[in-house]
Formats: C-alpha cells, sequence, structure tokens
C-alpha cells in the first residue's frame, strides 16, 4: 500500500508530464483496442456452438459445368448439389454427420409487420451436428427434412425475436409468412448464436426440403449440375482431418466417374480427367464459413500492424520520459541505496509507478476505442456496421488490460534497471556535478527517437500509398453518369406472386414513377449496377468458333428501357430496348465493347445471332452496341457483357428501379416508400439509396483502410515528434554546461543551433532510411490492397520523406535555439 500511495505521489508531483503520458497511451492502446475488436470478432472467435475445433469445412473446387451460385458463405468453389450433399450425407463413415446450409432472401410478415430480410434453409442436421439447445421451443431436426416441401416450421433468431417482435413467448406455434408461404414456429435459436456465416444474421431458419416453396422459381433438388449448397461436417472422436479426407474422397470419386461424368456434354478428354479427379477439400471450420473472413484478413492485419506501431511509438516516448526523469532521480535512489534499500525493492517501486501509468492509459483508451468504432462504423455501409461489434465488448476490457499491463513492463524496466544501478560513487559525484548522464541511457534514448522517426516513415508513406489509391478509385472511369439518381429494389416473388403478376406491378411501379415530379427518366433492371452481383452464362455468338476449352462466359444483365439513356451510358451503335420488346416479340440483345472484343465482333455487331443455351439454334438478335461500364465492382475490369430485356423473361420476380430526378435525391426517396406503400403496403422497399451511395459502398474497404491508416500514420508522427522533442529538450538542459564553454572559447550561436540540429538530421535520416526499407515490404505485402498504385511509389516515398522532415525540425527547432541562447557565465555559474 506504501508503495502505491508513494508511486501516486511520485507521478502528480509533475501532472502536465504525467497528463502527456497518459493521453500518449491512451490513444495508442484505443488505437489497438478498437482494431482488435474487429480482428477478434472477425478472424479469430470460433463459433459459440460445442466443440467448434471439431468441425471441418467441405470445398468443391475444380471443373463445374452447368450453373453455380454463391454467397457471402464462400466463393463458388465451396459449393455443392444438392444431390451430391444427400449421396455424402448417407454414405460417410468418418463423420457425426453432415449439415447443408444456404442464405436466401425473404419477406417476412407477422401479425401485419412486413419486412425484408434473411433466411438460412438448413438440413436437418444442421442444429443437432452444431450441439446447441433452443433459447425456446425446440430447433430443426432430421425429422423436418424428410420430404421435399413437406415441412413447413421454421425457427427464429433470437435477435429478430428480440428486437422485431418484443421476445413475445406467445410466437411459438403461431404462423408466421415467409415469402407469401405460412410456416408454424417451433423454436427461437440461443441468444448469442448468429448463424455459421460471419456478416450474414439471419432472422429465420427454414429446412432445406422448404427451399423451393421459398423460392418458386428454383429447380435445385435433382439437378447435379447445379451447384448452390455449402457444407460442413463434425469428425467423429479419433478420426482426424487427413483420415476424414481420405475416406471421403473414396466415395467421392467413384460418384463423379460413374454418376456424374455421363452427365457432362461437350467436354474435352483434359477437362474430363480434370472433373474426374477432383477431391473434396476439407478446411478447419470452427469459426464457420464466409468470404467476409477471408476479404478481411489482410486488411485486418494491416490495421492491426498499424496501431501496433503506433503504440510502440507511444511506449518510446514514455521509456524516454522514464529514462529522463530517472536521471532527475539518480540522488535519491542512490541515497536510498546507500541506506541500505534493495535493489529488487527499488525496481518494484519503479514498475509501480510505470503500472499505474499504464493503467490510467488503459482507462482512457476506452474513451479513444470507443470514439475509433463509431468513427469505423459511420465509414462502413449501414448493413456491414449492423453485424460488427462497435461497441465496448468484453474482449475489448481483456484485451485493454494485458496490453496496459504489458506496455508498462515493456517502457518501464529499463528505465528502473538503469536507475537502480549499484555504482554509488559515480552516481553521487555525477549528481552533484549535475554531469550527463550515463552513456548507455544517452544511446538508448536516441535510438528510441531514431526508430520512432523509422516507424513513422513507414506509416505515413503507407498511408501515402493508400490514400494515393483511393484517389486513383475515386477517379475511374464508371462509363456510366451517378448523379441525381435513385436506385431502391422490390422483391414481389417473395410474397408469392406469380411471374405475370410481377410484370404487371414493375410496369406500374415504372408509370407510377415517371409521373412524380421532378423525375426525368425511370429504367430498371434484374441485376443492380455496382452492388457486387455478378450473373453470368456461357454464349454462342454466329462467327465465333469455341472448342470444348474456350472460355465463352459472359456477365449479363435484364434492363428494361431507357436503361442506356437514364444511366447515361453511351449507345455506340443500334438501338435500345423498348416497351414493344416483349416476350411474344422476336428474342434481342444489347452487348458492350469488351464482349465485342471477346467474340471478334468488331464494331459491326449489329444483326449477328448469338444465344445463351449450350444448344439449340442462336435465337437472339444483336440490336445494339453500347460502350464499356462498370458492371459489379468499382475496381474490377468491364466484363464481356450483354443485355435482354426483362419483358422477354418469363421468371423474373425482382427487380431494381433507377429514378433520375431533377430535385435532391434526399427529397425524391421520402416519396418512393409511400408511393410503393399504394400499390402493395404489404411489400417492403429494399435498399432505397441514392447512385453515389452504391459507389461509395462499393468501395468501402478501400476508404476504411486510407482515412484509418493515414489518420494513424498522423497520430504516430505527432508522437514522434513529441519524444524528439523530449530528448532534445533533456539533451540541451544536460550539455547546458558544454555548450556555455563552446560559446565561452568563442563557438556562436549559430553553431550551437547547427550542432543540435545535425542531431536531429542524422537522428531523421537514419531513421528515415529504416522506415522506407520497412515501408516498402510492408507495400509489397499490401499489394493486393491498392489500386493503380505499386507498392514503391516515388510520390508517397518523397511526401512522407518532406512530411516527416519537416516535422522532425520543427520539433528540433525549440531546443536548437534555446541551445544557442545560453549565456556562457550563467551556464558555468550554474555549473
Amino acid at each position: 500500500m506504501l508503495t502505491l500511495k508513494y508511486a501516486f505521489r511520485t507521478l502528480f508531483k509533475s501532472p502536465f508530464v504525467t497528463a502527456v503520458a497518459v493521453l500518449s497511451l491512451g490513444l495508442g492502446i484505443g488505437a489497438n483496442a478498437a482494431i482488435f475488436s474487429l480482428f477478434n470478432h472477425m478472424l479469430l472467435r470460433p463459433l459459440p456452438v460445442a466443440s467448434p475445433d471439431r468441425l471441418v469445412n467441405l470445398g468443391a473446387p475444380g471443373p463445374k459445368p452447368g450453373s453455380t451460385s454463391c454467397s457471402q458463405a464462400g466463393d463458388c468453389e465451396q459449393v455443392f448439389s444438392y444431390p451430391m450433399f444427400r449421396d455424402l450425407e448417407s454414405k460417410q463413415r468418418v463423420f457425426t454427420g453432415i449439415a447443408a446450409h444456404r442464405a436466401t432472401s425473404v419477406n417476412l410478415s407477422y401479425q401485419k409487420q412486413t419486412l425484408n430480410g434473411r433466411g438460412m434453409v438448413v438440413s436437418g442436421s444442421y442444429f443437432p451436428l452444431l450441439g446447441i439447445s433452443p433459447y425456446m421451443g425446440r430447433l430443426l431436426s432430421p425429422s423436418d427434412d424428410e420430404v421435399i416441401g413437406g415441412h413447413p416450421v421454421a425457427v427464429l433468431s433470437y435477435p429478430f425475436w428480440e428486437t422485431r417482435l418484443g421476445a413475445d413467448a406467445s410466437v411459438l406455434n403461431q404462423q408466421i409468412i415467409l415469402n407469401g408461404v405460412s410456416f408454424t414456429v417451433i423454436g427461437i435459436a440461443p441468444k448469442g448464436f448468429e448463424g455459421t456465416t460471419l456478416g450474414l444474421i439471419p432472422q429465420v431458419f427454414v429446412p432445406l426440403s422448404m427451399y423451393q416453396q421459398l423460392r418458386p422459381l428454383a429447380r435445385e433438388y435433382e439437378n447435379r449440375r447445379s451447384y448452390w449448397l455449402y457444407l460442413f461436417a463434425r469428425l467423429k472422436p479419433g478420426v482426424s482431418e487427413t483420415q476424414a479426407s481420405a475416406s471421403l474422397n473414396g466415395l467421392y470419386h467413384p460418384i463423379l466417374r460413374d454418376v456424374e461424368a455421363p452427365l457432362q456434354d461437350a467436354m474435352s478428354e483434359q477437362t474430363m480427367q480434370r472433373f474426374k479427379d477432383k477431391d473434396v477439400l476439407l478446411t478447419e471450420g470452427s469459426r464457420g464459413q464466409s468470404s467476409v473472413r477471408r476479404d478481411a484478413r489482410l486488411p485486418l492485419i494491416l490495421l492491426f500492424s498499424v496501431t501496433g506501431i503506433v503504440l510502440l511509438i507511444a511506449c518510446a516516448n514514455i521509456a524516454n520520459l522514464l529514462l529522463a526523469r530517472a536521471a532527475n532521480r539518480s540522488m535519491e535512489m542512490a541515497v536510498r541505496l546507500s541506506l541500505g534499500a534493495g535493489r529488487g525493492q527499488l525496481i518494484r517501486q519503479l514498475l509501480t509507478e510505470s503500472l499505474i501509468l499504464a493503467l490510467m492509459g488503459g482507462v482512457v483508451s476506452l474513451i479513444i476505442a470507443q470514439w475509433t468504432l463509431a468513427f469505423i462504423g459511420s465509414v462502413l455501409p449501414t448493413d456491414a456496421a449492423a453485424n460488427l461489434p462497435l461497441t465496448i465488448q468484453p474482449s475489448i476490457l481483456l484485451f485493454t488490460g494485458a496490453v496496459a499491463v504489458g506496455t508498462g513492463l515493456l517502457f518501464g524496466l529499463f528505465p528502473a534497471l538503469h536507475s537502480t544501478r549499484t555504482d554509488l560513487v559515480t552516481t553521487l559525484r555525477s549528481s552533484a556535478g549535475n554531469l550527463s548522464s550515463a552513456r548507455s541511457a544517452t544511446q538508448f534514448r536516441t535510438s528510441l527517437v531514431t526508430a520512432q522517426i523509422a516507424l513513422s516513415m513507414a506509416l505515413l508513406i503507407s498511408a501515402g500509398l493508400f490514400v494515393r489509391s483511393l484517389v486513383n478509385v475515386s477517379r475511374v472511369e464508371l462509363g456510366l453518369n451517378t448523379d441525381h439518381v435513385v436506385t431502391f429494389s422490390i422483391s414481389p416473388v417473395l410474397n408469392g406472386y406469380q411471374p405475370a403478376r410481377s410484370a404487371a406491378l414493375f410496369s406500374r411501379t415504372l408509370e407510377e414513377l415517371q409521373a412524380t415530379g421532378g423525375v426525368t427518366s425511370v429504367t430498371s433492371s434484374r441485376i443492380p449496377v455496382l452492388a457486387g452481383d455478378n450473373w453470368g452464362n456461357s454464349v454462342r455468338v454466329e462467327g465465333f468458333e469455341a472448342t470444348p476449352d474456350t472460355d465463352t462466359g459472359a456477365s449479363f444483365n435484364m434492363p428494361g428501357e431507357s436503361f442506356f439513356s437514364t444511366l447515361g451510358i453511351p449507345l455506340l451503335a443500334g438501338r435500345e430496348f423498348t416497351i414493344s420488346d416483349q416476350g411474344t416479340s422476336p428474342r434481342v440483345a444489347i452487348v458492350n465493347e469488351a464482349f465485342a472484343r471477346k467474340f471478334n465482333l468488331g464494331r459491326d455487331v449489329v444483326g449477328k445471332r448469338m444465344t445463351s443455351n449450350d444448344s439449340g439454334p442462336l435465337d437472339m438478335q444483336i440490336i445494339g452496341l453500347v460502350k464499356d461500364a462498370k458492371y459489379s465492382e468499382v475496381k474490377d475490369n468491364v466484363p464481356p457483357q450483354f443485355f435482354t430485356p426483362w419483358r422477354q423473361d418469363s421468371t423474373v420476380g425482382g427487380m431494381n428501379f433507377y429514378v433520375r430526378t431533377a430535385t435532391e435525391p434526399e427529397q425524391l426517396m421520402r416519396l418512393i416508400p409511400p408511393l410503393m406503400a399504394r400499390l402493395d403496403a404489404n411489400l417492403p422497399v429494399e435498399d432505397l439509396k441514392s447512385l453515389p451511395q452504391v459507389v461509395k459502398e462499393n468501395v468501402f474497404l478501400d476508404q476504411m483502410i486510407s482515412t484509418l491508416s493515414a489518420a494513424f500514420a498522423v497520430l504516430a508522427t505527432l508522437l514522434a515528434a513529441v519524444g524528439l522533442y523530449g530528448v532534445l529538450a533533456y539533451t540541451v538542459a544536460q550539455r547546458t554546461r558544454e555548450f556555455g564553454v563552446r560559446m565561452a572559447l568563442g563557438a556562436d550561436s549559430g553553431r550551437v543551433q547547427r550542432m543540435v540540429m545535425r542531431q536531429v538530421a542524422m537522428m531523421t535520416l537514419v531513421g528515415g532510411i529504416i522506415g522506407i526499407a520497412g515501408a516498402l515490404a510492408l507495400g509489397r505485402g499490401a499489394q493486393s490492397l491498392l489500386y493503380g498504385v505499386q507498392g514503391y511509389d516515388m510520390i508517397a516515398i518523397l511526401g512522407a520523406a518532406v512530411l516527416l522532415a519537416a516535422v522532425a525540425l520543427g520539433a528540433g527547432y525549440l531546443p536548437a535555439r534555446r541551445a544557442s541562447k545560453v549565456h556562457p557565465m550563467r551556464a558555468l555559474r550554474y555549473e
């Protein structure tokens, strides 16, 4: 207790210095705590299920002729067909079970409340395999998934039940309408369970056997060439992943060879052999299945590394501060040692002071962490922010405490050891004569500042790279005009609409929007623009000879009339779609420049014929050629693309609308929900936003990385400047006698000032060179995150060097000026 009292009294003898130290640590630890919160949630946290380490994910890479459909749970290398899932499930002997799942969009209606949300169709083995218990009622079981279309039961997620249904216990055994179909609620999933796909929290779970009732246009159960299900399994006790892989592939290959290979058409011998030889791959499944984890790994590791560097710079500052304080307390330590105090006792005292300083910084860091998380939430799209922990969680408290204690020991140990050394006579003499501190301490302080400069240089260069990348992204030529365009979507098929009724609603919606005040143009499309959706198909084109292994894939969309003119995509030849391009009229298509290049059509494309069928006649005539425009991602190259009118497709169940307005988009956005309510009050309006907002959300990761890296780099540079200033100020104070002697012997103030600035320049030069080397390594590792800029970009390097040099010289100017103002007689008299 006495040790604590003395430590507090010592720290508060210099409150300003202590406050600066606590704030520096708070900034460093807080930035780390915020990024750790995301890092832990997205990359480290296992599923809240029984023995998650025994779960494995199944993947099916290799040739997949036919149709593939993938989602946020992973890329198309991971998906299986329904028949293959049932084959593996029934024949395997190395797992306690195999489970299948697939996310789907649903319109939920309960007690006159309707919303658009996410559902998860899961096999009956899903919940038993995870080993979780219901919060209320029961969960789905294998008996709920035996008959196709025969089990209209549902389990609600705990967040949906609590927030949207008011935690109403009477919901059990009640009816909930999903996509126009009545389901009986049989249970509530446990609290804390958010599904097995990171970034996607379903509102409801329904049996896999009911997928066709939720998606009436889907015909997926019997088709072995339709890949759409994600699988995971639980290893039996005593079975290793290697053993399971060998056993499972022993079942998989005969099915490929004897059942599925005969179903493949027009496949070359080489591709057929690859098809027969492909394996099921098993990967660690304790954290579920999600492409978000793969995409977020490198950015989060990068940001965590950056905040770690900021913390190191803050620790170096505190270490320098404690060394300076130790030099001033050297007489105290020497006297206490001479009076019989043990060195261990003094080290404990000094480390206690360091730990108190660190813990106070940890408390401040919680505020900084919350501010940082709030800022991150403001940058992220609304859907992404809703799925992340953007408040202080228990894991942050534990992490903050551990880091605070660790940093307290890190920056406090050397000063404690140095200030309690046992050469008493030397210490007493140096204190009496106020000589400079021990050479080892001086070298250590100088090395710390040089390291701070190196780390700051690395961060500034990295920030420069990401800022230049973001500038390049913002200047990407989209090929379309997003200004004053509002977009939204509706999915009447999810409310049980038949295709003809859906088409009538789409037409009525276009008419109502066109009649709205301020609207200059309206159009629609089946696939949203720049929303990350990728739809493609193989095509055959008149005059293009394709071998079995030729890539004939192209992206496609199904727009309505005035699509290209409304979005500002130039028409280079031919005409746009019109309302007369109906299902009974000849089939037509429009292609982009990339499509014309890929299939060697040149500019003379109008009149050529094509089809998106594997066989049969070339039943579509190309009626137009449009300029290339971005399709799914702002940063991706424009793909070969063809367009067909949605009015010629009898299966369209959802539509995206684009409305160009002469007024402010926000004004129009307020009018759209009541307009749609007049057409169908039970049909939710989805993704209502301006098109510039869509573009911004498409590149939100670039914006987040650039903003955070720049902010952390500036913070690190300021901390390094504070450290440099502190070391120089202390050095000047310790060398007062030396400067006085030099000036007494004829040195002018300019020469003394240059001496100090030379020391600044040397530390900056050495630190800068080391920092450049580190930044080049960092840039090489982060190259995949950069757009239109290399990791060795000279503009970023030169800009960082100039900025750091200016900051370093600014930090060194005041100490140098103070040194040049030393009066020789006063200095000698003082000594």
